[in-house]
């Protein structure tokens, strides 16, 4: 084993020293690959930068998974059930008819909010992205709109009110509720309050004539043997790719829906564009480095014929000149890769310092991740090795004696 990596040590010294000793050389070899290999990452870097900077947009607004049901219909738990067992969907909560969603939010007799939407939540609601989404009955998440109006921080109370007309006589139902947290504006521009489901489900059976002890109601029917129903659901995808399948599924039972989905086929649109320009581009610009490789070593072995012959009279077998070759074509890969990248970062800045600040461009990007650098290194290296093979198979046909003949 020791024997093997002393002659791979000694091949790897004589491979430096004779490039360094045709440093000129060595240094138009890596100077060609460079130029290839900077340009490539470059591109790369503002495919990748662009399409990931889009599809990172996509993915963090919650608006751009959910699909909304424009009519209302007639649900139960079964459908609602099936409708959250698909893979497609990331989120599916029932919601009650329209009228229904609306509810009066009091901090006191000067601070108040008429008409405010009532949405239910649960754990894992991607727009409230956050664990507090967990409420029970009498817990409530406001958006930035209804606490600004309330003057309302978490750990503070309000109280929800609605009426309805039963008999001819109007009543008022009541819940007092407590705040445990606020939404960024950003994530729910109107005045809204989120609520635990069986709440939202009261405020229905309170204004369809039922009897609803929690708004202060016992008057009406009883909701005792009532079958829960829904109009419609709160609904996102599990991810982009699956808001087309999920929409799909809904029309297919008859259901108008709306989705953001234009806008996801327009990223993956331009993904395949620009997936298509670098390939090309990448393809042609290989096809030359590899002609341009091909032809370097191939001159460069026929200049060297009597030093390989040389080796050859030294004792080198065939396979050791050909992995000296290799070695040789992996320093020159290494150099040229290592020269490219440094070329990339210097444009990597200015792209993204000039581009980056232009009102025309918004917030620009050019990168590449650690593994696109090491794939891009193990490509650059096995394209070299592949190049110096094919001058290999020349190199080993070259006889001891050719070092003779010159003396």
């Amino acid at each position: 084993m020791s024997l093997c990596l002393d002659r791979f040590f000694l091949l790897g010294k004589l491979a430096l020293s004779d490039l360094w000793h045709d440093r000129k050389v060595s240094l138009c070899v890596a100077a060609s690959l460079m130029a290839v290999i900077a340009p490539l990452l470059l591109l790369f870097g503002l495919k990748h930068g662009v399409v990931s900077q889009l599809q990172d947009e996509l993915v963090t607004d919650p608006r751009n998974l959910e699909i909304r049901l424009l009519s209302s219909g007639s649900y139960d738990r079964a459908w609602l059930a099936e409708l959250q067992q698909r893979p497609e969907t990331g989120f599916a909560i029932g919601q009650t008819r329209s009228l229904n969603t609306q509810a009066d939010l009091l901090a006191d007799n000067r601070r108040f909010v008429e008409n405010a939407e009532i949405i239910p939540t649960q754990a894992g609601d991607p727009l409230l992205n956050t664990p507090l989404s967990a409420l029970s009955g009498n817990q409530v998440i406001l958006s930035a709109r209804a606490a600004e109006r309330l003057a309302l921080q978490p750990g503070d109370s309000l109280r929800l009110r609605v009426t309805r007309r039963l008999e001819g006589v109007t009543e008022r139902g009541e819940q007092s509720l407590d705040v445990v947290a606020v939404l960024e504006a950003a994530r729910f521009g109107r005045p809204a309050a989120f609520v635990a489901p069986e709440l939202l489900m009261g405020l229905e059976h309170f204004r369809d004539g039922y009897r609803t002890p929690a708004l202060g109601a016992h008057n009406g029917k009883s909701a005792e043997d009532l079958v829960p129903g829904y109009a419609r659901a709160r609904l996102y995808a599990r991810d982009i790719d699956s808001v087309a399948p999920l929409e799909r599924w809904l029309n297919e039972q008859h259901i108008e829906t709306a989705s953001r989905l234009a806008e996801i086929e327009a990223v993956k649109a331009i993904n395949h564009v620009l997936g298509v320009i670098f390939g090309v581009i990448a393809g042609a610009s290989l096809v030359g480095c590899i002609a341009s490789l091909v032809g370097a070593f191939l001159a460069n072995i026929d200049r060297k014929r009597r030093s390989l012959a040389l080796l050859r009279l030294l004792g080198f077998q065939r396979g050791a000149v050909a992995g000296y070759l290799v070695l040789q074509a992996l320093f020159l890969g290494s150099a040229g890769y290592f020269s490219g990248l440094a070329c990339y970062g210097v444009g990597r800045l200015l792209f993204n310092r000039l581009l980056g600040s232009s009102q025309a461009t918004g917030t620009f990007a050019c990168d590449i991740t650690f593994w696109h650098g090491l794939i891009a290194l193990l490509l650059a290296l096995l394209v070299a090795a592949l190049v110096a093979l094919v001058g290999a198979l020349r190199a080993i046909s070259i006889e001891p004696a050719e070092s003779l003949r010159e003396l």
